[in-house]
């Protein structure tokens, strides 16, 4: 201790004698002691534990991209051979399920064999992975089972698999030609180069980097807090390394030391419980994103950033906060005293996401590139600190401006008038959380909204039905009436797709069906057979009446010329990128349609699956388009809930970390608490002083929130070219459960309260 408290004393070696004394301390503080270092590893545990998951993403993601990879189908080659494979993708679905299959027709006895499967499964069989081979034996899976005539007779292993929900079948074949759509001859699987990766479309791009700072940011915030956790105890130790000669910078450089003990053992307790929790992280992603527990490998270079990171943190936060601390040889002081906060710098991060931001309002690449991505990372983060900094202002700006109340009202604005500091820390998560969580439901909302208004008109057709190719031994009509014949079917309409020359000059393209399927395209005032729309809006010349237009369908040549007086319409979906519009009395070309939209019977609950089981019968390769699709609406309800369950957690741990420092604060002013209860103040009075202590920080925090994360998604949108949509029911279930979280705070505080005020709280040493 002599060493300790020489005065002077400069360089490394007294900062690492100090914080070794510290770390020493912390051990041997008694049973107070241990429990403040338990709090403090239990905070910072959590928060490492989260950050550890975030840090193994990227090696999660590479391994499932990698077995990905490894399963697609290698370059085609031209000529059969001994080591040579057929190849055909046929996929299909199950209620909101994506099963990809792929069929194997081996050519010689050297064919490669998919990763995963031990052989090529002959005709009539086929290999599924676990997830679908439990999707077969489900009770309720009867349709499923009609679809395939083929026999199970093994399962993928996991390398042939991306993740764990994987719904993948591979079936033996022996009837596919090299020159049909869909099949493609190959010798081998994986290694072929498919250029620069197409990357997530801008919506979700967005979607996905605002999730991951919404994440982090307030654990990191958390961390923060975890570490100022104390006690009386600490005051007394400090004061005693005081008493024995120890100068202010040692003591604190002392009291920094304890604070990492508890940091290291709950980066330690952060590790174990990313450990035990990996099979949980994967269970979280929507399917067609989970992984594997093994996958989940934390990158070394970040997890070196987090070792490095969160200790520092925890001396430099240790540190600052005791500037404003008076330790002597008689006891601590906090210092007192009203700090008018400034408003301007403040605003610089906030403002420097809104530079960053702002010149991408013109939309985003559909290929966002690195830069990009980062724009937007520093961007909503910026804007997400700028949270955190005003908060504080906001707060003293508002207690200072309230009026008088009760005395519970005017004891709790006072305390904040005096300090507002160690409530304001504890709702900088909350905030943070809930300005995040707003802007990603407006985000996705909008995704949402835009996602179901994409396939037009959906009053008469649910579905619809394209045959690349006529199929064998099923022309146009035989396949129309198959598929009228399903069951759950109530009309079929047959759809034509004509395109002129793709290689000229802007080439037209018509599309021709009857009244009703054009409805389900545009915005038809009227229509009789022998009509002939324009799309308006279309941003191409002019097609003048009287042009001839040639088109080539299934290698045959048919000629129409444009007519006379044709009406402008509004298409529902400009991406269909549909130029004129034709009833069948007004086109007098020769055209095969295999496109047909097709009406379900709402009754009938299965008719999509009866649906799909035609549609494989007639052609395997053919695709069906289920415009009330559910897999999509499952996708936006995992993230919904995935979003919701962390905000929950997220909150509730932010209020463990309020409710450690309400009990902080009650401690400190044990002795006023006692005085007041003394001189004839009822409990029920301090007990509402300590809920509108807690309630008025929480309340403006909320209100900064809203309107930042409101601001926030209003700017996303306008990035992705959305509209703009707010689920408030979400909002304000965020909203409610901090407001829950207020009132258990305040009931987990009122034991320690009464104690406090009997008689005993009087007593001074």
């Amino acid at each position: 201790m002599s060493a300790a408290g020489t005065p002077g004393r400069r360089g490394p070696t007294a900062w690492i004698d100090d914080l070794a004394l510290g770390v020493r301390l912390s051990v041997a503080g008694g049973r107070s002691g241990w429990a403040r270092l338990a709090m403090i590893a239990a905070g910072v545990g959590l928060g490492v534990a989260m950050l550890l998951a975030a840090t193994a993403m990227p090696t999660a993601g590479a391994a499932r991209s990698d077995r990905s990879a490894a399963r697609e189908p290698g370059p085609r080659v031209t000529a059969p051979g001994p080591d040579t494979l057929l190849h055909g993708e046929v996929p299909s679905q199950w209620g909101a399920i994506r099963i990809d299959g792929r069929l194997l027709q081996p050519e010689g006895d050297r064919a490669p064999v998919p990763p995963g499967l031990e052989r090529h499964p002959a005709p009539g069989e086929m290999v599924v992975s676990p997830a679908l081979a439990a999707l077969l034996d489900s009770p309720d899976a009867g349709l499923l089972r009609e679809r395939w005539d083929a026999r199970v007779v093994g399962t993928i292993a996991p390398e042939g698999l991306a993740g764990p929900s994987d719904h993948l079948f591979y079936q033996g074949a022996d009837h596919l030609d090299a020159d049909s759509y869909g099949v493609a001859r190959i010798d081998r699987f994986g290694g072929q180069d498919f250029g620069e990766p197409g990357g997530l479309p801008p919506a979700l791009l967005v979607l996905a980097i605002l999730g991951l700072v919404v994440l982090l940011l307030p654990v990191m915030i958390f961390v923060t807090t975890a570490v100022r956790f104390g006690s009386e105890s600490r005051d007394r130790q400090l004061a005693a390394i005081r008493l024995v000669g120890a100068d202010g910078a040692t003591t604190r450089r002392i009291a920094a030391g304890e604070t990492l003990a508890g940091t290291v053992l709950g980066m330690v307790v952060g590790a174990l419980l990313f450990l035990a929790s990996r099979h949980l992280v994967g269970d979280l992603l929507p399917a067609g994103y989970d992984f594997f527990p093994a996958d989940l490998r934390p990158v070394p270079a970040l997890v070196a950033l987090v070792a490095l990171a969160v200790p520092t943190a925890a001396v430099l936060v240790t540190l600052s906060a005791l500037r404003r601390v008076m330790i002597e040889p008689l006891g601590v002081v906090r210092r007192g005293g009203e700090r008018r906060r400034r408003l301007w710098w403040r605003l610089l991060p906030p403002a420097a996401g809104l530079l960053l931001l702002v010149p991408l309002l013109d939309g985003l690449p559909e290929n966002g590139d690195a830069l990009v991505e980062a724009r937007i990372t520093a961007g909503v983060t910026l804007l997400l600190v700028g949270v955190v900094l005003l908060l504080p202002w906001l707060v003293q700006v508002v207690v200072r401006r309230l009026g008088g109340g009760g005395v519970a009202w005017e004891l709790a604005v006072r305390r904040l008038q005096l300090d507002s500091d160690t409530a304001v820390r504890a709702v900088a998560g909350i905030a943070v959380s809930v300005a995040g969580i707003v802007a990603v439901q407006g985000l996705l909302g909008s995704t949402q909204t835009a996602f179901a208004g994409r396939h037009g008109d959906t009053d008469r057709f649910q579905a619809s039905v394209a045959f690349y190719g006529q199929p064998a031994g099923w022309p146009a009509g035989r396949a129309a009436s198959a598929l009228a014949d399903t069951p759950g079917v109530d009309a079929v309409d047959a759809v034509s797709h004509l395109r002129t020359d793709p290689d000229a000059p802007d080439p037209v393209s018509v599309r021709i069906a009857g009244c009703d399927a054009l409805r389900h395209y545009a915005d038809l005032p009227t229509c009789a057979d022998g009509d002939s729309f324009v799309a308006a809006g279309r941003d191409r010349p002019a097609i003048a009446p009287g042009t001839t237009l040639t088109f080539q369908d299934e290698g045959v040549e048919s000629r129409w010329t444009v007519p006379t007086g044709m009406r402008g319409v509004a298409q529902y979906d400009p991406l269909l990128g549909t130029d004129i519009l034709v009833t069948p009395g007004a086109f007098d070309a020769a055209h095969e349609p295999y496109t047909f939209l097709v009406g379900l019977d709402p009754a009938e609950p299965e008719a999509v699956e009866h649906l799909r089981n035609t549609v494989h019968r007639i052609d395997p390769f053919a695709h069906l388009l289920d415009f009330d699709d559910p897999y999509h609406d499952s996708v936006f309800a995992m993230v919904e809930r995935a979003l919701r369950a962390g905000a929950v957690a997220l909150l509730l741990l932010i209020g463990a970390s309020m409710l450690v420092n309400v009990l902080e604060q009650l401690r400190e002013r044990r002795r006023l608490l006692a005085v007041l209860a003394a001189f004839g103040t009822r409990r029920r009075t301090l007990s509402g002083s300590v809920l509108y202590q807690v309630a008025i920080p929480v309340l403006l925090g909320l209100s900064l929130a809203v309107a930042t994360g409101s601001a926030l998604a209003a700017i996303l949108l306008a990035v992705v070219d959305e509209p703009i949509a707010f689920d408030w029911a979400a909002i304000a279930g965020v909203a409610g459960t901090a407001a829950v979280m207020v009132l258990a705070v305040t009931a987990a505080t009122l034991p320690l309260l009464w104690r406090l005020t009997r008689a005993e709280g009087l007593r001074a040493e």
